[in-house]
This record gives structure tokens, C-alpha cells and sequence, in this order.
């Protein structure tokens, strides 16, 4: 369909997929659904000094894991492929090769210790970096004879010397650029053979029909070399829409000094997909109806192209976390369950690597936290085998707890923590972390000895009865409710951070419980 709204997604595997990235690629996966078109993932492999198989399943790893899924490209093939760059050697041979019978660019014979005194002589005098175009004024004897002798040589675009290069970018309407400023005369194919990812880049958008090409604004400088391209070959370019730049709460580009960027980080932090789609999906969009929550579906019907910002979006963590915690309070028990067990065994996504540089520290997951490994035979187990839980009693503890973590949860790695108290008996903790700020050992004391009494009474109640007991309890003490409670939750959980209490009783049982307050009583 000559029409058709074709759109690619084409990165470079030579290092992990990031935020910036997977906006890129959805932007141009939604806008390929809003508009019944194709949505193209291409490998640009030619980078192979940094190229890394690794990077290849990273990034089709995290297209399944976002659910971006792609209509040609990778293992799918299409009807234009290969759609790895690598494959495609011939055809961009072929076209440079056309470019310099049609006068459009030429052989360069220099050698890298020419272009290293060019790169002196400019360094030293302040000049504009780049080629001195020497072998554009090559005569057509001189140039058959380098290539008699076998001299090696690369191919180079003649861009023009003068006049301007004009081009209209969908957000940033009329940009122009004068040619003078251009890379002068960039190579295209490279004497090994290699294309450039200039020449790749155009050869591989023309012939794949790609209608639209939306990219990260750092691109527009390269954008009218790639028109000049366009224009040496005959052939019209895509319509170009460069998305602005995702940058962090200090206004400059997002990095790692910000926080995690890759998205195997965000999932070994305990991320959901979801959460990472909705938010991206707002990063410089806007949507008519002016809601928060939307599901991928609902993007890909609702995105529209005009609807982009101009300016950079902000990158908000806190932000995120709070989709985050959106998404988690959708789940269902089951699901909730399914995606927190690899992070309270240390399992899956838990296991990715974090590539921290000390401001975030590793999420603390895995038996070490919560008392639980997998199974052989993929089911959870309890470590300490003193606790005598089956398998079996372990996932049905696990499933009546998720009910209520699931309000608490700000991220998957929060859940081992919070389940540790079933599944291991806590060190008593210090007194000093037992007292509430404003009480005094005594009293509190006192509240673990009424706690017993509590604790055999709400097994009777149904959870407002227990509630209302506690805060009479409370009253009776003459302390607030948050100061009877939270003697009894570090008593009880031997943690600060844990499930409602309550409900954490109900399920820990009587005699466990009141073991503990015991034992807890024993440090007064």
C-alpha cells in the first residue's frame, strides 16, 4: 500500500536497552497501531567492534517483556528483509558504487596517517573538524590508477559547498541548515566493505518503505546530510518527526547518575511492564481525555503524532513509582503471587544484574531476605527446615499474604522482605527499636504484657472487631493506637516493615505469636 504508515524501530546491539530507547520504539510501535500500519525492528549491526550477541537478546527479551511485538524484522523476516545490516552488505556495495557512477560521490584514497595530520593541523588551528575533500578533486586517470595499484579507498559523499539544506520535521516544523555545515563529504562505504551507518541507514529506510522516521532530536544534525543523501540517489525521503530528549529532574539528558536507565534494571528493581508502557508512553505525550492509567491497548488506539511535545520530558522516579504501585494494586492474588515469587527466592528477573553505582542499592531479595528458595521443581520451599512447612504449606502462606502486602508494595523486590516473618523466627530486636519514640520502656512493657490478651482474642473477631479492640486497648493503656501497635508488629514480624498487623497475626497463629511476645518480654 503506497500509503501504508511503515515505521521502524532500528537500534544498534551494542549495549543494554535503556528508557530513552524503549520510548523510541514505542512511539513508533503505537503510532504504526494508531494508523493500521507495520512496525519494523531492524538490527544496525555494523558496529562490530562493540557488537555482542548479549545485546541481540536483550533487546528482543525486552520487547516480549513490554509486549511491543514487531510485524517484519528479527525471526519474523517480511517481505524486505534481511532486516539485520550484516546480511545486507551487497546491496549497500551495490548503491554506493551507483552514487559514484552518477557523480554523486567519489573514491578517497587517503590513508589513516594523512587524515591524522588533517585532524592536527585543525585541532591545533581552531578549525572546523573534517575531511579536506583532497580526493574529490582526484581526475578520472588519477583515480584508475590508485585503483590499478590496489590502493586501498573508501567511498565519499560529494555534499554540496554551497546553498542550504531544507527539510520539515513534523514537531519542530521548517528546519534549515546550510550545507557548508554539514559533515564534509562523510564516508559511505568503508574500504573493508562496510557501509556506514549513514549509507545503511537510508539504503535500508528506502527499501523497507519506511513512511515515517521517528527518532531522538539529538539526530536532527544528521538529518540534512541524510536528505542530501535522499536527494543524490532520487529517491523521497521519509517525513521526519525528531522526539524530544528524556532528561532528569536537573535538566540534563538521562543517565545512569539519575537512576536506573536500562530496562533489565527497572526489572530486577521490581517493575512491572505495564507501569514501564503507561509512564513512557506520557514522557512528551499527551493524551485528549487526560487520564493517568492506560493499558497498552487503549495507547495504541488513542496515540496521535500531533499530540507530541516539543520540549524535553522530565524523567520523575517518583513518579513511576507510583504507576508502579498502581499496577500492583491491579493484580489478582495469583498474579500477584506469580510475579513476586522470583523476587522473594532471588529467581528470574531478581537475578538480572544491577549495574548500581552506589546511590541505589541492590534490592534486597532471595532467601537471604525471605526465608524462601525454589524448589527443583520450580515450587517454593521454606530454608529453615526447623519451621516444618511443606511446599505445599509455604505456597498456601504465600497466597493468603498476598491480599495483604498488596496494598504496601511499591515495587516486587518490597515482597520478600514483608513475607520473611512466616518463614523464619526473628531475632528479637534491640529494645531500643521496640520503644516508640515517645514512650519509655516501661510502658511498653506493658503493652507487650496486654498484647498476649489481644493476640488470643482477635482469632474470635472478624477485622473490624480486632481493630476496634486494639484501639480500646490503646485507650486503656493511655497511648496512641500506632504506639500499642508497633511493640506488638516488632514482637511479632521482628520487623518495622511488614503486613497489616492483624492479618499477619491470623496467619503467623496463636501460639507462634504469643511465643515471640515472650521471647520479646524476656528483653525488658
Amino acid at each position: 500500500m503506497e500509503n501504508e504508515v511503515r515505521v521502524r524501530y532500528a537500534p544498534s546491539p551494542t549495549g543494554m536497552q535503556h528508557i530513552g530507547g524503549v520510548r523510541t520504539a514505542l512511539f513508533n510501535y503505537l503510532f504504526a497501531r494508531s494508523q493500521g500500519g507495520k512496525f519494523v525492528l531492524r538490527l544496525e549491526d555494523t558496529d562490530r567492534t562493540r557488537y555482542d550477541e548479549k545485546f541481540v537478546k536483550n533487546l528482543y527479551d525486552t520487547m516480549a517483556w513490554l509486549g511491543i511485538d514487531w510485524d517484519e524484522g528479527g525471526d519474523k523476516g517480511g517481505p524486505y528483509g534481511p532486516y539485520v545490516q550484516s546480511e545486507r552488505f551487497d546491496l549497500y556495495k551495490k548503491y554506493a558504487e551507483e552514487l559514484v557512477a552518477k557523480g554523486e560521490a567519489y573514491y578517497c584514497f587517503c590513508d589513516e596517517e594523512r587524515l591524522a595530520r588533517i585532524r592536527k593541523i585543525q585541532t591545533e588551528n581552531k578549525m572546523a573538524p573534517g575531511y579536506d575533500r583532497h580526493c574529490r578533486m582526484l581526475t578520472s586517470e588519477e583515480v584508475q590508477e590508485n585503483i590499478a595499484a590496489g590502493k586501498p579507498h573508501v567511498i565519499r559523499l560529494k555534499v554540496p559547498l554551497e546553498g542550504e539544506t531544507e527539510f520539515h520535521d513534523y514537531l519542530l516544523g521548517k528546519i534549515t541548515w546550510k550545507n557548508e555545515d554539514i559533515s564534509p563529504d562523510p564516508v559511505l562505504l568503508k574500504s573493508d566493505g562496510f557501509p556506514t551507518y549513514h549509507l545503511a541507514n537510508i539504503v535500508d529506510d528506502h527499501f523497507m518503505h519506511i513512511s515515517h522516521v521517528m527518532r531522538a532530536q539529538e539526530w536532527i544534525p544528521s538529518t540534512p546530510l541524510h536528505v542530501q543523501m535522499y536527494r543524490a540517489f532520487g529517491w523521497k525521503h521519509p517525513e521526519f518527526c525528531h522526539l524530544p530528549m528524556v532528561n532528569g529532574k536537573d535538566g540534563q539528558k538521562l543517565s545512569k547518575r539519575h537512576g536506573a536507565t536500562s530496562v533489565d534494571e527497572f526489572r530486577a528493581r521490581g517493575y512491572l511492564p505495564e507501569a514501564i508502557i503507561n509512564y513512557v508512553a506520557m514522557l512528551g505525550c499527551s493524551y485528549e481525555d487526560g487520564r493517568d492509567l492506560y493499558s497498552l491497548d487503549e495507547l495504541c488506539r488513542l496515540f496521535k503524532i500531533e499530540h507530541l511535545n516539543k520540549s524535553p520530558a522530565v524523567f520523575d522516579y517518583k513518579k513511576l513509582e507510583w504507576y508502579n504501585g498502581q499496577y500492583i494494586r491491579m493484580l489478582s492474588d495469583e498474579a500477584l503471587y506469580r510475579m513476586t515469587l522470583p523476587f522473594i527466592t532471588g529467581t528470574g528477573d531478581a537475578a538480572l544484574p544491577i549495574h548500581s553505582d552506589g546511590e541505589l542499592p541492590p534490592p534486597r531479595v532471595g532467601p537471604e531476605y525471605s526465608g524462601i528458595a525454589l524448589g527443583n521443581d520450580g515450587e517454593p520451599v521454606c530454608v529453615d527446615a526447623s519451621m516444618q512447612m511443606t511446599s505445599a504449606d509455604v505456597k498456601a502462606a504465600l497466597m493468603r499474604l498476598m491480599p495483604l502486602i498488596k496494598e504496601r508494595l511499591h515495587y516486587l523486590t518490597d515482597a520478600a522482605e514483608m513475607v520473611r516473618f512466616l518463614f523464619t523466627e526473628p531475632a528479637v530486636p534491640p529494645v531500643e527499636e521496640i520503644v516508640p519514640k515517645k514512650l519509655d520502656a516501661a510502658k511498653t512493657k506493658e503493652i507487650l504484657l496486654r498484647a498476649k490478651k489481644f493476640v488470643d482474642a482477635v482469632f474470635a473477631m472478624n477485622h473490624e472487631e480486632a481493630e476496634n479492640l486494639a484501639r480500646t486497648e490503646a485507650e486503656a493503656l493511655g497511648v496512641k493506637l500506632g504506639d500499642f501497635m508497633m511493640p506488638v508488629r516488632m514482637a511479632v514480624t521482628g520487623s518495622r516493615i511488614s503486613p497489616p498487623l492483624i492479618g499477619s497475626i491470623l496467619i503467623l497463629g496463636k501460639e507462634r505469636c504469643l511465643s515471640r511476645i515472650e521471647k520479646t518480654l524476656e528483653r525488658f
